[in-house]
């Protein structure tokens, strides 16, 4: 009786050291291509920097390429068609444009190659997880931060990220829709565009506030809500070189090095911060689970959260703002 049962306990043992063999194996022939809407920003790196750590742990491949500019919308396509012909295990895309992408992905997923979408969502459903924000509540949060240190009173605006931007799109009505509950808030401009890079939106932040100046030359707002990296950094470089940085209320969206000396200085009141290394470490987890097999969620909340002058040195409101990048990424 022992030792059969010695022999039964042998069995499953080496059972089990054969599926995790077979299961290491099967993942070293797993390549998945990441593709951000974007190779430029801070919060993309983040997510490259999580997708690499996924790899790392599960053994499998990574391949990461995208366009340099978040309104290339060809340069994307052609990125995800590419890895189509490449038949790659997978693909994880932050797609830049809601509709225009929405071909490639079926594409893909005709050729057998499931897609997980990161970040920005997608005209379809054609994909087997969305990872991301609740941007819509992110849009809320800046509202409600920026209705807080303007005592619910004050005229205010907000300059737009770029047409076609699911995530964007999501928070500015969100801002909206939150804000228009403040009755002492009016909103005085909400329809420009600060467009894909830094300095377009430096540009465009400059053309919104020259007629918003009094004859002194001050600013005739109280706040300023944007909503994402490059149009919250493009603003603050404005507000710098008309010497109303700090003056006015800001509330921004993501973060940056950059970015967070400003909240330190005071220049900016509050940083909505996203938690864009979870999307590209969970896309990579649910992509290979799926691919072996696995039942997957449809939908992932990575977390939303604000940073402020008050909370700024809390440990998990840190790793958000200044997260480790260095030791995932080579480059």
């Amino acid at each position: 009786m022992k030792t059969s049962l010695l022999v039964l306990i042998a069995c499953c043992a080496a059972l089990a050291g054969c599926t995790r063999e077979n299961s290491s194996e099967q993942n070293k022939r797993i390549t998945i291509a990441v593709i951000p809407k974007g190779t430029t920003h801070e919060f993309w790196k983040s997510i490259h920097a999580g997708a690499a750590k996924a790899s790392q742990e599960l053994g499998v491949e990574v391949i990461w390429k995208g366009p340099l500019k978040e309104d290339d919308r060809d340069a994307q396509i052609s990125v995800v068609e590419d890895f189509i012909s490449r038949r790659v295990s997978g693909i994880i895309l932050a797609p830049l444009d809601d509709l225009a992408l929405r071909a490639p992905v079926e594409n893909a997923v005709r050729s057998g190659i499931p897609v997980v979408i990161i970040d920005s969502d997608l005209r379809s459903d054609s994909y087997i997880c969305f990872a991301a924000t609740d941007n819509y509540l992110g849009g809320r949060l800046g509202a409600r931060r920026l209705a807080e240190i303007l005592d619910g009173k004050g005229r205010v605006i907000m300059l737009r990220c770029h047409e076609g931007a699911a995530s964007s799109t999501a928070r500015e009505q969100g801002f909206l829709d939150e804000i228009a509950t403040f009755k002492g808030i009016v909103v005085v401009s909400s329809n420009q565009y600060g467009g894909a890079t830094v300095e377009t939106a430096y540009r465009a932040s400059e053309n919104l506030l020259g007629p918003l100046k009094g004859t002194d030359g001050s600013l005739t707002i109280d706040g300023i809500f944007t909503p994402n990296e490059s149009t919250t950094f493009g603003m603050l470089r404005a507000l710098q070189g008309t010497g109303a940085a700090g003056k006015v209320r800001f509330v921004g969206f993501d973060s940056s090095p950059r970015l967070v000396e400003a909240l330190q200085r005071g220049e900016l009141q509050g940083l909505v911060l996203q938690n864009p290394f979870a999307m590209g470490y969970d896309g990579v987890k649910v992509m290979v689970s799926h691919l072996n097999g696995k039942e997957v969620p449809k939908r992932i909340d990575t977390g939303v959260t604000v940073a402020t002058p008050d909370n700024m040195t809390d440990p998990d409101i840190v790793a958000l703002l200044q997260p480790d990048l260095a030791q995932w990424l080579t480059e």
